[in-house]
């Protein structure tokens, strides 16, 4: 196939994809295309077609407008999205910054895929990796992340209604953590996507940050628990800084290593060029996959040149725990990994995990028949160890800037789906483990020194058991070479 038929084997996708019988799967189908010279976001599914624009302007080319709202705290207050869980049509939901996400995702001309195919939120395929909890999608539930800031250097503002974005969190702690304006920028000198949140800031520069990730940690819940108590580090936190209800939104699609990476560098895929847990690269001609424990500690092998980590951008020493994306960190649990002649496996990490059974953490020991949670249980607890190593010491050996990466409400999300007792279970040991942290540095005198972020790298909708099926047989009927990442990256002329 040449270069100039995919722009007619894509129309052809996208309208065997867009046909009603395929709407209980498929919400959207993305993709971008060149309109006088300027490279425009689309979406469509059964109702119609639309043209985005950033800011939020939208033209319908065709039928009804499938994207009807981008309000980025749709389902507020918490009561709203509980009546209203994973929506069936694409009208009654939300996709904020629709097209500034888009254009992103297909910005990176060797990685982005043709076509990118946004599962509905019920969608249930656990024949394609598919869980009870899920994310990716570009619409507003599964895009939200919490994201609290608290300590020194914040605004005592408690629960704001207002939002940001995962690209703004990156450059906001590298500028707590005293990186000078000037840093704030890629490699080729060219301004971040994100932008630093001087509005929860009092313009005072901490001795300290500490950023916390608990990966795929839901928005909504994640504050309601809180506020009945159920989550007493949170509240704690919340009540010494400030929460967004509206969270942080993630980059699409909304998975793990792209938003670790968005948040950590300021930039959307299209520039850092982790597009997903599993995409193509045309120019090696080999799939990637970076979100596996076998590779997690290579991923930052992945970044496109230009992209610089917060930990290249912020001056004295830095430090990165259980995260992939770690390219320039001081001390960093992949780089242990990278050093080990085991890598991730034997002689390696694996011979460091503590048992999860005994975890001082962990509440129904049942919950460690999901493989996935018992390993999350095992790596958080490890990462903590790790943590507070690194304070042990006072100020004078402390990182200027830390981030801790839990995983295990990723495990507890995915296993039960949002608010079910896996994924509360899970954020309950994870906010004693940060409690535990806390208290150190208050015992060390470090705590009121510090700035404390918590945030996550997506959200979560509980998909549908009754709602199965695929799309690949209206891709296998095109006739034409095709491959299917995630699935959803549909890249043609390739097998």
């Amino acid at each position: 196939m040449s270069l100039d038929s995919r722009p007619s084997v894509r129309e052809a996708a996208i309208a065997a994809l867009c046909v009603p019988e395929l709407a209980a799967i498929v919400d959207l189908v993305t993709w971008v295309e060149s309109v006088d010279g300027v490279v425009t976001a689309h979406a469509a599914n059964h109702h119609g077609r639309v043209r985005l624009f950033p800011g939020g302007g939208m033209q319908v080319l065709a039928g009804d407008n499938p994207i009807t709202s981008q309000d980025p705290r749709a389902f507020l207050p918490y009561a709203v999205e509980l009546a209203h869980p994973s929506p069936s049509d694409s009208r009654d939901n939300a996709y904020p910054l629709a097209a500034e996400r888009i254009l992103s995702l297909f910005a990176d001309p060797e990685r982005s895929p043709d076509l990118a195919i946004v599962h509905t939120p019920g969608h249930y395929f656990p024949d394609e990796g598919g869980h009870l909890g899920e994310h990716g999608s570009l619409d507003v539930i599964q895009s939200r992340a919490p994201l609290v800031l608290s300590g020194a250097g914040v605004r005592r503002l408690g629960v704001v209604p207002e939002s940001a974005r995962l690209v703004d969190v990156g450059p906001t702690m590298a500028h707590l953590a005293g990186a000078p304006d000037e840093a704030l920028r890629d490699a080729t000198g060219a301004p971040l996507d994100g932008r630093v949140l001087t509005a929860y800031l009092d313009g005072t520069t901490p001795k300290g940050v500490l950023g916390v990730l608990w990966d795929g940690a839901h928005c909504s819940d994640l504050l309601h628990l809180a506020s009945t108590g159920d989550l007493p580090t949170v509240a704690g936190l919340i009540e010494r800084g400030v929460a967004l209800d509206g969270g942080a939104v993630a980059q699409f699609p909304s998975v793990t290593l792209t938003n670790h990476t968005s948040i950590l560098t300021g930039v959307g895929p299209g520039r850092h060029g982790v597009l997903g847990n599993v995409y193509f690269d045309r120019a090696t001609g080999q799939q990637v996959v970076p979100n596996d424990e076998t590779t997690w500690h290579r991923s930052a092998e992945w970044l496109r040149p230009a992209a610089r980590t917060v930990f290249e951008m912020v001056p004295g020493f830095t430090a990165s725990v259980d995260e992939a994306i770690d390219r320039g960190a001081d001390y960093s649990t992949m780089g242990i990994i990278r050093a080990s002649s085991g890598g991730a496996g034997a002689g390696g990490l694996g011979d460091r995990l503590p048992p999860a059974d005994s975890s001082p953490f962990l509440g129904d020991p049942a919950l460690l028949d999901d493989p996935y949670f018992r390993w999350g249980v095992s790596v958080d607890d490890l990462g903590l160890e790790q943590v507070r190593g690194l304070y042990a010491g006072g100020l004078a050996t402390a990182p200027r800037l830390a981030w801790w990466a839990n995983v295990v409400t990723d495990a507890g999300h995915h296993g039960g789906g949002p608010r079910s007792e896996p994924a509360r279970a899970a954020l309950r040991q994870s906010d004693a483990r940060l409690g535990v942290m806390l208290d150190d540095l208050e015992r060390l005198g470090l705590l009121d020194e510090m700035a404390i972020v918590l945030t996550a790298d997506h959200g979560f909708e509980g998909a549908d058991q009754n709602i199965t099926g695929s799309w690949r047989s209206a891709l296998d009927a095109l006739g034409v070479p095709y491959r299917d990442e995630g699935p959803g990256f549909v890249y043609f002329d390739v097998r």
